[in-house]
């Protein structure tokens, strides 16, 4: 079992984590990209991940793993704190970490534009 505390330990030990708010619960972003939140309920993570990773993972562990029809089209999976090992939270975060980092190596910058 995990807490809100091993959350924020693991996350904030993540290069460029940043501690914020998202939808008025706790959060954590890379670079203004967002890793994981907190949500509503207090004891669910919404943690970024592949679409082909949260499959896989809540056909192995339903009771920790999940999803509601609002993330449906999201890259995102619901993890409830109160079934998740810590090692797991660890892995996870860390492939979060991964994600939202690769994801601001390819936001293109913004370009100024030239007055003619």
């Amino acid at each position: 079992m995990a807490v809100f505390a091993d959350v924020r330990k693991i996350a904030l030990s993540l290069e460029n984590v940043e501690e914020g708010t998202s939808y008025g619960t706790a959060a954590f972003k890379v670079a203004g990209k967002l890793m994981a939140r907190l949500k509503e309920d207090g004891d669910s993570l919404v943690v970024a991940t592949t679409f082909e990773e949260r499959e896989e993972m809540m056909k192995d562990e339903p009771e920790t793993y999940y999803i509601t029809d609002h993330y449906l089209n999201y890259p995102l999976v619901l993890v409830r704190l109160s079934r998740v090992h810590r090692d797991a939270l660890r892995d996870l975060l860390g492939r979060a970490w991964r994600l939202a980092a690769a994801a601001k190596r390819r936001t293109p910058a913004k370009r100024r534009s030239r007055s003619a």
